[in-house]
């Protein structure tokens, strides 16, 4: 028995994004540091990939200002945000200038030298060990070389085009 030929069109991107919105997910910030200075923007478009090797992705629009410096980076952090980084939330997901973005929130250095968000509900330093691009946006997959958890257990989520703060679920020390 042959195989039955479908074509299907594409869903419009209006509507993907209305759905997408439903799509309740952490919220990120992603940095690096080029030579000129550290560098990041806010991403929702975060998980986890492989627990052997520990691999995650984190997708970067091509036509973000900070895109060239990922681009050429070899390293990069996700950084987890808590309900209190709101307004840093905001403030990396606009378009604030980078060093402004930066001045707000305690910023340290992690061991790649990718800046690390001190009181971060977990950051992942990365390497970068594939990319790929898929429509307007890069793939970006890190090799997880080192965990900064905080003891904070409540979590910053975007859905529903809102930010919506999580504590008992993430409480939980049993599995799903």
């Amino acid at each position: 028995m042959g195989m039955i030929s479908h074509s299907f069109e594409t869903v419009e991107s209006t509507d993907f994004r209305h759905g997408m919105a439903r799509l309740g997910a952490a919220v990120n910030i992603v940095t690096t540091r080029a030579a000129d200075g550290p560098y990041g923007f806010t991403a929702s478009a975060v998980c986890s990939v492989s627990d052997t090797p520990a691999t995650l992705l984190a997708c970067i629009n091509r036509t973000s200002s900070c895109f060239p410096a990922f681009e050429a980076a070899r390293f990069f952090c996700v950084n987890t945000l808590a309900p209190s980084h709101e307004t840093l939330s905001n403030l990396f997901g606009g378009k604030t200038a980078m060093a402004e973005r930066f001045a707000s929130g305690r910023w340290g250095d992690g061991c790649t030298g990718a800046p690390v968000l001190e009181d971060a509900l977990v950051s992942f330093e990365c390497e970068l060990t594939h990319s790929l691009d898929q429509g307007t946006h890069r793939v970006l997959f890190g090799r997880v070389i080192r965990v900064n958890a905080a003891s904070n257990q409540q979590a910053l989520l975007y859905c529903a085009r809102r930010y919506v703060t999580v504590g008992e679920a993430a409480q939980r020390t049993t599995g799903p």
